[in-house]
Protein backbone atom coordinates (compact mmCIF):
# COMPACT_ATOMS: atom_id res chain seq x y z
CA UNK A 1 0.00 0.00 0.00
CA UNK A 2 1.60 3.43 -1.10
CA UNK A 3 0.85 6.53 0.40
CA UNK A 4 1.08 9.75 -1.19
CA UNK A 5 2.21 12.79 1.26
CA UNK A 6 1.70 15.81 -1.27
CA UNK A 7 2.81 19.33 -0.67
CA UNK A 8 0.28 22.17 -2.26
CA UNK A 9 1.48 25.27 -3.37
CA UNK A 10 -1.23 26.97 -5.70
CA UNK A 11 0.07 30.57 -5.83
CA UNK A 12 3.71 28.97 -7.35
CA UNK A 13 5.32 30.34 -4.15
CA UNK A 14 7.81 27.41 -3.83
CA UNK A 15 8.31 27.01 -7.51
CA UNK A 16 9.18 30.94 -8.65
CA UNK A 17 12.06 31.13 -5.41
CA UNK A 18 13.41 27.74 -5.90
CA UNK A 19 13.51 28.05 -9.65
CA UNK A 20 12.85 24.30 -10.67
CA UNK A 21 10.75 22.43 -12.68
CA UNK A 22 7.84 20.76 -10.65
CA UNK A 23 6.75 18.40 -9.41
CA UNK A 24 9.75 17.38 -6.86
CA UNK A 25 9.12 14.00 -5.67
CA UNK A 26 11.63 12.20 -3.15
CA UNK A 27 12.62 12.58 0.78
CA UNK A 28 16.35 14.11 -0.50
CA UNK A 29 14.82 16.14 -2.73
CA UNK A 30 12.01 17.70 -0.98
CA UNK A 31 14.70 18.04 1.59
CA UNK A 32 16.65 20.06 0.11
CA UNK A 33 14.29 22.22 -1.10
CA UNK A 34 13.45 23.48 2.13
CA UNK A 35 17.20 24.56 2.52
CA UNK A 36 16.67 26.30 -1.15
CA UNK A 37 13.47 27.82 -0.01
CA UNK A 38 14.37 28.76 3.43
CA UNK A 39 17.58 30.31 2.63
CA UNK A 40 15.61 32.25 -0.12
CA UNK A 41 13.06 33.44 2.11
CA UNK A 42 13.18 32.53 5.87
CA UNK A 43 9.59 34.43 6.58
CA UNK A 44 7.66 31.59 4.06
CA UNK A 45 5.01 29.61 5.45
CA UNK A 46 5.76 27.59 2.66
CA UNK A 47 9.29 26.28 4.44
CA UNK A 48 6.74 25.75 7.62
CA UNK A 49 4.66 23.41 4.68
CA UNK A 50 7.39 21.27 3.47
CA UNK A 51 8.40 20.59 6.48
CA UNK A 52 5.52 18.65 8.08
CA UNK A 53 5.10 16.94 4.71
CA UNK A 54 8.76 15.62 5.40
CA UNK A 55 7.94 14.93 8.81
CA UNK A 56 4.27 13.03 7.89
CA UNK A 57 6.26 10.81 5.51
CA UNK A 58 8.80 9.90 8.10
CA UNK A 59 5.90 9.19 10.73
CA UNK A 60 4.09 6.99 8.32
CA UNK A 61 7.38 5.16 7.29
CA UNK A 62 8.10 4.56 10.93
CA UNK A 63 4.72 2.41 10.66
CA UNK A 64 6.38 0.01 8.14
CA UNK A 65 4.09 1.87 5.57
CA UNK A 66 5.14 3.16 1.67
CA UNK A 67 4.84 6.69 1.10
CA UNK A 68 6.35 8.93 -1.64
CA UNK A 69 6.68 12.74 -0.94
CA UNK A 70 6.08 14.84 -3.59
CA UNK A 71 5.80 19.07 -3.99
CA UNK A 72 3.36 20.15 -6.54
CA UNK A 73 2.88 24.06 -7.21
CA UNK A 74 0.84 26.08 -9.79
CA UNK A 75 2.69 27.12 -12.93
CA UNK A 76 0.98 30.03 -14.05
CA UNK A 77 -0.16 33.51 -12.42
CA UNK A 78 -4.11 32.69 -13.38
CA UNK A 79 -6.06 30.41 -11.08
CA UNK A 80 -7.02 28.48 -13.87
CA UNK A 81 -3.86 28.10 -15.74
CA UNK A 82 -2.00 26.98 -11.69
CA UNK A 83 -4.98 24.35 -11.71
CA UNK A 84 -4.67 22.92 -14.60
CA UNK A 85 -0.85 23.07 -14.23
CA UNK A 86 -1.67 21.20 -10.75
CA UNK A 87 -3.58 18.47 -12.15
CA UNK A 88 -1.13 17.58 -15.04
CA UNK A 89 1.45 16.99 -12.30
CA UNK A 90 -0.61 14.92 -10.07
CA UNK A 91 -2.07 12.91 -13.13
CA UNK A 92 2.27 12.29 -13.53
CA UNK A 93 2.39 11.29 -10.07
CA UNK A 94 -0.50 8.92 -10.06
CA UNK A 95 0.80 7.41 -13.59
CA UNK A 96 4.02 6.38 -12.16
CA UNK A 97 3.94 5.51 -8.27
CA UNK A 98 0.17 4.46 -8.46
CA UNK A 99 -0.53 5.31 -5.03
CA UNK A 100 -3.71 3.74 -3.11
CA UNK A 101 -4.27 7.04 -1.63
CA UNK A 102 -2.77 10.28 -0.46
CA UNK A 103 -2.77 12.68 2.50
CA UNK A 104 -2.53 16.47 1.43
CA UNK A 105 -0.45 18.95 3.21
CA UNK A 106 -0.61 22.94 2.55
CA UNK A 107 -0.58 26.13 4.01
CA UNK A 108 -3.39 28.40 3.31
CA UNK A 109 -6.91 28.75 2.78
CA UNK A 110 -6.06 29.29 -0.87
CA UNK A 111 -4.90 25.99 -1.48
CA UNK A 112 -7.58 24.03 0.20
CA UNK A 113 -9.44 25.12 -3.20
CA UNK A 114 -7.21 22.25 -4.92
CA UNK A 115 -8.58 19.48 -2.90
CA UNK A 116 -11.51 18.43 -4.86
CA UNK A 117 -8.77 18.35 -8.02
CA UNK A 118 -6.94 16.13 -6.09
CA UNK A 119 -9.64 14.09 -5.08
CA UNK A 120 -10.57 13.48 -8.40
CA UNK A 121 -7.62 11.79 -9.22
CA UNK A 122 -6.95 9.83 -6.02
CA UNK A 123 -8.35 9.34 -2.84
CA UNK A 124 -7.86 11.61 -0.24
CA UNK A 125 -7.19 10.03 3.67
CA UNK A 126 -6.06 13.48 5.22
CA UNK A 127 -5.70 17.38 5.09
CA UNK A 128 -2.74 18.80 6.90
CA UNK A 129 -3.56 22.21 6.89
CA UNK A 130 -0.32 24.17 8.39
CA UNK A 131 -0.96 26.99 10.46
CA UNK A 132 2.21 29.25 11.72
CA UNK A 133 1.43 30.36 14.65
CA UNK A 134 2.68 34.08 14.95
CA UNK A 135 0.98 34.81 11.68
CA UNK A 136 -2.97 32.61 12.39
CA UNK A 137 -4.60 35.99 13.21
CA UNK A 138 -2.95 38.00 10.05
CA UNK A 139 -3.58 35.44 7.46
CA UNK A 140 -7.38 35.00 8.85
CA UNK A 141 -8.04 38.50 8.81
CA UNK A 142 -6.31 38.67 5.27
CA UNK A 143 -8.27 36.13 4.15
CA UNK A 144 -12.00 37.34 5.27
CA UNK A 145 -11.08 41.04 4.02
CA UNK A 146 -10.36 38.85 0.39
CA UNK A 147 -13.35 37.10 0.70
CA UNK A 148 -14.75 40.82 1.29
CA UNK A 149 -13.15 42.62 -1.26
CA UNK A 150 -14.23 39.90 -3.86
CA UNK A 151 -18.21 40.50 -2.69
CA UNK A 152 -20.14 43.16 -5.25
CA UNK A 153 -22.45 44.15 -2.99
CA UNK A 154 -21.21 44.38 0.08
CA UNK A 155 -18.42 46.79 -1.73
CA UNK A 156 -21.13 49.24 -2.57
CA UNK A 157 -22.56 49.21 0.59
CA UNK A 158 -19.72 49.77 2.67
CA UNK A 159 -16.85 50.58 0.87
CA UNK A 160 -18.97 53.61 -1.45
CA UNK A 161 -20.09 55.36 1.73
CA UNK A 162 -16.65 55.09 3.03
CA UNK A 163 -15.39 56.55 0.50
CA UNK A 164 -17.80 59.68 -0.04
CA UNK A 165 -16.99 60.44 3.55
CA UNK A 166 -13.36 60.48 3.18
CA UNK A 167 -14.11 62.59 0.39
CA UNK A 168 -16.36 65.22 1.78
CA UNK A 169 -14.46 65.16 5.22
CA UNK A 170 -11.70 67.64 3.83
CA UNK A 171 -13.99 69.92 1.98
CA UNK A 172 -16.70 70.15 4.77
CA UNK A 173 -14.04 71.16 7.52
CA UNK A 174 -12.71 73.65 4.81
CA UNK A 175 -15.83 75.39 4.56
CA UNK A 176 -17.66 74.70 8.09
CA UNK A 177 -16.28 74.36 11.70
CA UNK A 178 -15.49 70.77 12.64
CA UNK A 179 -18.75 70.15 14.78
CA UNK A 180 -21.27 71.14 11.82
CA UNK A 181 -19.00 68.92 9.28
CA UNK A 182 -18.83 65.64 11.50
CA UNK A 183 -22.59 66.49 11.94
CA UNK A 184 -23.32 66.27 8.32
CA UNK A 185 -20.97 63.18 7.56
CA UNK A 186 -23.01 61.34 10.48
CA UNK A 187 -26.39 62.45 9.26
CA UNK A 188 -25.11 61.50 5.53
CA UNK A 189 -24.09 57.92 6.99
CA UNK A 190 -27.09 57.69 8.54
CA UNK A 191 -29.39 57.91 5.74
CA UNK A 192 -27.08 55.92 3.36
CA UNK A 193 -27.26 53.22 6.07
CA UNK A 194 -31.39 53.64 6.46
CA UNK A 195 -31.90 53.75 2.52
CA UNK A 196 -30.14 50.14 2.31
CA UNK A 197 -32.04 48.67 5.58
CA UNK A 198 -35.12 49.80 4.79
CA UNK A 199 -34.90 49.05 1.67
CA UNK A 200 -35.86 51.84 -0.24
CA UNK A 201 -33.51 51.80 -2.80
CA UNK A 202 -35.53 48.11 -4.24
CA UNK A 203 -39.05 49.91 -3.92
CA UNK A 204 -37.61 53.09 -5.72
CA UNK A 205 -36.39 50.54 -8.57
CA UNK A 206 -40.04 48.87 -8.80
CA UNK A 207 -41.79 52.49 -8.77
CA UNK A 208 -41.58 52.66 -12.96
CA UNK A 209 -42.29 49.32 -13.06
CA UNK A 210 -45.61 49.95 -11.00
CA UNK A 211 -46.18 53.21 -12.99
CA UNK A 212 -46.32 52.11 -16.14
CA UNK A 213 -48.46 48.85 -15.09
CA UNK A 214 -50.72 51.58 -13.80
CA UNK A 215 -50.74 53.29 -16.98
CA UNK A 216 -51.28 50.86 -19.75
CA UNK A 217 -54.27 49.56 -17.26
CA UNK A 218 -56.39 52.62 -17.70
CA UNK A 219 -56.63 53.49 -13.38
CA UNK A 220 -58.19 56.75 -11.88
CA UNK A 221 -55.88 56.54 -9.51
CA UNK A 222 -52.48 57.40 -11.38
CA UNK A 223 -53.85 60.57 -11.87
CA UNK A 224 -55.61 61.20 -8.36
CA UNK A 225 -51.81 60.56 -6.99
CA UNK A 226 -50.45 63.10 -9.07
CA UNK A 227 -52.77 65.60 -8.13
CA UNK A 228 -52.65 64.83 -4.23
CA UNK A 229 -48.48 65.24 -4.47
CA UNK A 230 -49.11 68.54 -6.22
CA UNK A 231 -51.71 69.60 -3.15
CA UNK A 232 -49.27 68.35 -0.44
CA UNK A 233 -46.30 70.13 -1.66
CA UNK A 234 -49.03 73.09 -1.56
CA UNK A 235 -49.98 72.52 2.08
CA UNK A 236 -46.01 72.52 2.84
CA UNK A 237 -45.64 75.68 0.92
CA UNK A 238 -48.75 77.24 2.92
CA UNK A 239 -47.55 76.13 5.55
CA UNK A 240 -43.82 77.20 5.77
CA UNK A 241 -45.43 80.46 5.10
CA UNK A 242 -47.34 80.99 8.06
CA UNK A 243 -44.18 80.38 10.42
CA UNK A 244 -43.40 83.78 11.57
CA UNK A 245 -40.71 84.56 13.42
CA UNK A 246 -39.84 84.14 16.66
CA UNK A 247 -37.58 85.45 18.93
CA UNK A 248 -37.53 82.99 21.89
CA UNK A 249 -35.58 79.68 21.22
CA UNK A 250 -38.89 77.98 23.05
CA UNK A 251 -41.14 78.97 20.44
CA UNK A 252 -40.34 76.37 18.31
CA UNK A 253 -43.54 74.68 19.44
CA UNK A 254 -45.48 77.69 18.20
CA UNK A 255 -44.16 77.64 15.18
CA UNK A 256 -44.37 74.03 14.67
CA UNK A 257 -48.16 74.48 15.07
CA UNK A 258 -48.63 77.15 12.87
CA UNK A 259 -47.38 74.79 10.51
CA UNK A 260 -49.80 72.23 11.28
CA UNK A 261 -52.98 74.69 11.44
CA UNK A 262 -52.10 76.08 7.59
CA UNK A 263 -50.88 72.54 6.36
CA UNK A 264 -52.98 70.21 7.46
CA UNK A 265 -56.31 71.34 5.55
CA UNK A 266 -54.08 71.03 2.40
CA UNK A 267 -52.62 67.52 3.14
CA UNK A 268 -56.17 66.71 4.21
CA UNK A 269 -57.27 67.14 0.66
CA UNK A 270 -54.10 65.67 -0.88
CA UNK A 271 -54.94 62.34 0.79
CA UNK A 272 -58.68 62.32 0.42
CA UNK A 273 -57.83 63.54 -3.39
CA UNK A 274 -55.45 60.05 -3.52
CA UNK A 275 -58.30 57.56 -1.82
CA UNK A 276 -60.77 59.10 -4.15
CA UNK A 277 -58.70 57.71 -6.91
CA UNK A 278 -58.15 54.42 -5.55
CA UNK A 279 -61.94 54.02 -4.63
CA UNK A 280 -62.67 55.09 -8.49
CA UNK A 281 -60.75 52.26 -9.54
CA UNK A 282 -62.55 49.99 -7.16
CA UNK A 283 -65.42 51.30 -8.69
CA UNK A 284 -64.85 50.55 -12.39
CA UNK A 285 -63.20 47.24 -11.69
CA UNK A 286 -65.61 44.10 -11.33
CA UNK A 287 -64.71 43.21 -8.28
CA UNK A 288 -66.82 45.82 -6.29
CA UNK A 289 -65.76 48.14 -3.39
CA UNK A 290 -64.35 46.74 0.26
CA UNK A 291 -65.51 48.20 3.41
CA UNK A 292 -61.30 50.14 3.82
CA UNK A 293 -61.93 52.07 0.66
CA UNK A 294 -65.19 53.50 1.87
CA UNK A 295 -64.06 54.25 5.14
CA UNK A 296 -61.07 55.87 4.17
CA UNK A 297 -61.59 59.36 2.67
CA UNK A 298 -64.23 59.57 5.80
CA UNK A 299 -61.11 58.42 8.09
CA UNK A 300 -58.85 61.36 6.58
CA UNK A 301 -60.98 64.30 6.65
CA UNK A 302 -61.64 63.38 10.43
CA UNK A 303 -58.31 62.70 11.49
CA UNK A 304 -57.61 66.63 9.81
CA UNK A 305 -60.25 67.84 11.41
CA UNK A 306 -59.09 66.62 15.07
CA UNK A 307 -55.37 67.52 14.07
CA UNK A 308 -56.33 70.94 13.04
CA UNK A 309 -58.80 71.35 16.26
CA UNK A 310 -55.67 70.61 18.38
CA UNK A 311 -53.83 72.67 16.30
CA UNK A 312 -55.71 75.63 16.82
CA UNK A 313 -56.44 75.18 20.42
CA UNK A 314 -52.88 75.48 21.15
CA UNK A 315 -52.50 78.80 19.15
CA UNK A 316 -55.96 80.05 20.09
CA UNK A 317 -54.25 79.80 23.97
CA UNK A 318 -51.10 81.37 22.78
CA UNK A 319 -52.78 84.68 21.13
CA UNK A 320 -51.61 83.85 17.88
CA UNK A 321 -54.94 83.29 16.75
CA UNK A 322 -58.04 85.66 17.59
CA UNK A 323 -60.77 83.98 19.69
CA UNK A 324 -64.02 83.28 17.56
CA UNK A 325 -67.14 84.63 17.91
CA UNK A 326 -70.56 82.98 16.79
CA UNK A 327 -73.20 85.28 17.36
CA UNK A 328 -72.94 87.68 20.43
CA UNK A 329 -70.59 84.28 21.84
CA UNK A 330 -67.05 84.52 22.14
CA UNK A 331 -65.74 80.59 21.56
CA UNK A 332 -63.07 79.86 24.14
CA UNK A 333 -60.20 77.62 23.07
CA UNK A 334 -61.91 74.59 24.80
CA UNK A 335 -65.32 75.07 23.42
CA UNK A 336 -63.16 75.57 19.58
CA UNK A 337 -61.08 71.97 20.40
CA UNK A 338 -64.41 70.17 21.42
CA UNK A 339 -66.44 71.55 18.44
CA UNK A 340 -63.67 70.22 16.00
CA UNK A 341 -63.42 66.53 17.97
CA UNK A 342 -67.26 66.05 18.06
CA UNK A 343 -67.47 66.88 14.26
CA UNK A 344 -64.33 64.47 13.08
CA UNK A 345 -66.16 61.64 15.60
CA UNK A 346 -69.15 62.64 13.32
CA UNK A 347 -67.71 62.21 10.34
CA UNK A 348 -65.85 58.65 11.10
CA UNK A 349 -69.41 57.28 12.61
CA UNK A 350 -71.23 58.54 9.38
CA UNK A 351 -68.54 57.19 7.04
CA UNK A 352 -68.86 53.56 8.82
CA UNK A 353 -72.53 53.78 8.19
CA UNK A 354 -72.05 54.50 4.34
CA UNK A 355 -69.83 51.43 4.45
CA UNK A 356 -72.15 49.08 5.92
CA UNK A 357 -74.97 50.28 3.91
CA UNK A 358 -73.10 50.33 0.58
CA UNK A 359 -70.85 46.39 1.11
CA UNK A 360 -73.72 44.82 3.29
CA UNK A 361 -72.15 44.56 6.34
CA UNK A 362 -73.37 45.12 9.86
CA UNK A 363 -71.27 48.01 11.84
CA UNK A 364 -70.11 45.46 14.29
CA UNK A 365 -68.31 43.97 10.89
CA UNK A 366 -67.13 47.18 9.54
CA UNK A 367 -65.45 47.66 13.16
CA UNK A 368 -63.95 44.77 13.10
Amino acid sequence: MTTLVLCVDRSNDIGRTAGLEMPIVGWEAVRSLVTDVGLADPEDSSVNCLLEALRVARDLRDEREETVVAVVSGGTDSLVGADRSLSAQVDSLVDTYDPDSAIVVLDSANDERVVPVVESRVRIDSVDRVVVRQAHDIESTYYLLKQFLADEELRTTVLVPLGATLLLLPILLSQFSPTVALASLAALLGAVLLYKGLAIDELISEVPERVRAALYSGRVSVVTYAVSLGLGLVGIFLGALAVTPQPDPESVVVQTMQFTYSAVPWLALAALTASAGRLLDELIGSDGVSTPYLNLPFGVVALGLVVRGFAGWFLQREGVLADPRLWEFVVTPQQRLAAFIVTGIVVSVVGVRVAASVSGETIDDVAQ
